[in-house]
């Protein structure tokens, strides 16, 4: 079923010349599949054939779109074990982890196929004429929210099917009335092969129209930086490092017509400990922490790589017991070789830096490519001074701050770079008495924890995963969840139109039966 070739629309096309293998990291082996990078002329087929499915797919009906998002889910699980299996070998994550995240795929699936079928999520806003109103008549005004265009979407390294091909970018896109170009991720290019193929089924049995997805093998930046340039290009979504997502947003900037790229970029998700929570929970903490920094072998963007407390025996206690904890864990394999490389230089350059100290490193044998977790310390009045240490180490890494005082703590958390997560380990009274803490906390992430691990972003309508830059390169929007949606989209008026002339959604007869705000009241009735 894997071809190694590009989908282009319907069609399966090889005509690069630049080939590539993926890689299994538990065998240090490549797999058997040769990919074929796409071609300047696939890239500019694909972006043709999607520009021409926009004037269809944004007109196709609410249900023909979730029967779409529903079909695409159906044919995942389809796939069954040879998905999985691939999965396994092109990652080196375990069955449980990739069955995980199939069924999170296909619930973001399911989730915006409901939210489709309801209709009410295009905010639907109407403010009807008064022609009488002195000393100037007012006109009828119409809003509504319609799709972008064509848009590009770059697989996740750490996430072969959650955040790649038909992953909740590819989901809201589709759900919103975006054809989707995927630049497959080229560690993970089988699955999305795979992947790709049931969209394209879907695509097919449910009548949607040609070209409205493609799916592009590359081994290397230049597919994405053709598909940003070009020009009906619309949107970009992307999950990745700093500097890759940095790299597409100054593309887009860039061009004749700038365009909006959504990317979830780094982040280390600080921990702030006080005091009276250290001492009385301690040491479950950091038994808790310990298997947090080490889940999935810390290749989470929630990865709690930053804990910060006040200096004490408390702090020092739980210093001891999770590096006492962290040992203890079996390491785990990382999802390639470039990963762990990467891992290992930059954990080797934080160690380098003057004040730091490793109170915890696993120094036993290890399999290839698996990680060795790591707990470091550092004097908070040290840590303000060099920002080296405020870098994210990718891994199974942790740093933890030790403050002179509760207000150095603000400080420190007040000149951190923008994060996804915050979390706050205290007591319910003691909270409130860090307030300006918390504060400074809230001002720098996108999400705030009490007394949990950021690790594990829940897929619902609360869920805020992006945050000040770096984390995202937008504050305002999630890349999780239906309001995802509103990345793909832009308000669009209508002044003064003949009832019979505008789109359903905001005729007065409200054929559809969504909710709308109709002279600022909230109602599924007609005008």
């Amino acid at each position: 079923m894997i071809t190694g070739k590009n989908y282009i629309g319907n069609q399966l096309l090889s005509e690069g010349n630049k080939t590539y293998k993926t890689l299994n990291p538990k065998l240090n082996i490549e797999n058997e599949h040769t990919f074929f990078e796409a071609s300047e002329e696939e890239i500019n087929m694909a972006v043709s054939l999607a520009s021409k499915a926009f004037e269809t797919f944004k007109k196709v009906s609410r249900f023909k779109k979730a029967e779409f998002l529903n079909a695409i889910a159906d044919e995942i699980l389809a796939l069954d074990t040879i998905l999985i299996n691939t999965y396994m070998s092109e990652t080196g994550l375990p069955e449980g982890r990739a069955k995980g995240e199939r069924g999170r795929t296909i619930g973001q699936l399911r989730m915006f196929a409901d939210l489709v079928t309801n209709g009410s999520w295009v905010e639907a806003t109407i403010d009807t004429a008064d022609l009488d109103r002195k000393p100037i008549p007012k006109q009828d005004i119409r809003k509504m929210l319609i799709p972008l265009g064509p848009v590009v979407v770059f697989g996740a390294s750490n996430f072969p099917l959650a955040y790649s091909t038909a992953g909740g970018d590819t989901a809201a896109a589709f759900a919103a009335g975006c054809p989707v170009i995927v630049k497959s991720h080229p560690m993970h290019a089988g699955t999305g092969e795979l992947v790709a193929s049931a969209i394209i089924k879907a695509a097919q049995k449910t009548g949607m129209p040609n070209g409205v997805f493609s799916n592009l093998n590359s081994s290397g930046i230049e597919v994405g930086v053709q598909l940003v340039k070009h020009p009906n290009v619309k949107a970009v979504g992307f999950t990745g490092s700093i500097r890759g997502g940095r790299a597409l947003f100054d593309l887009a900037s860039q061009r004749p017509e700038p365009i909006p790229v959504f990317a979830e970029m780094g982040s280390i998700n600080p921990v702030i400990l006080l005091p009276k929570a250290t001492k009385s929970r301690g040491e479950n903490l950091a038994k808790t922490y310990a298997k947090s920094i080490t889940l999935g072998t810390g290749q989470f963007c929630t990865n709690p790589g930053l804990i910060i407390g006040i200096k004490g025996e408390a702090l020092d206690s739980f210093i001891q017991i999770l590096s006492n904890e962290i040992i203890k864990i079996e390491p785990s394999c990382m999802l390639h070789p470039n990963i762990i490389g990467n891992y290992e230089r930059n954990k080797a350059n934080a160690l380098q830096q003057d004040g730091l100290s490793v109170t915890a490193e696993y120094d036993q044998d290890i399999a290839i490519n698996h990680a060795r977790q790591t707990i470091t310390t550092v004097e908070g009045k040290t840590f303000l001074e060099n920002t080296t240490l405020h870098q994210e180490i990718f891994g199974p890494f942790s740093l933890v701050v030790q403050c002179e005082s509760a207000e150095e703590l603000e400080t420190i958390i007040s000149n951190l770079e923008g994060q996804l997560t915050g979390t706050i380990i205290a007591e319910n009274e003691e909270a409130s008495t860090y307030n300006s803490v918390i504060e400074a906390l809230q001002n720098r992430v996108g999400r705030i924890i009490f007394n949990g691990v950021p690790t594990g972003v829940e897929v619902c309508p609360a869920m805020l995963h992006g945050g000040p830059y770096p984390a995202s390169t937008d504050s305002r929007f999630t890349a999780v969840g239906i309001h995802s949606i509103k990345r793909w989209v832009r308000p669009f008026s209508y002044q003064s139109w003949p009832n019979d002339l505008l789109p359903d959604e905001l005729k007065n007869e409200n054929p559809l039966h969504i909710s709308r705000l109709v002279n600022g009241i909230q109602t599924n009735e007609s005008i």
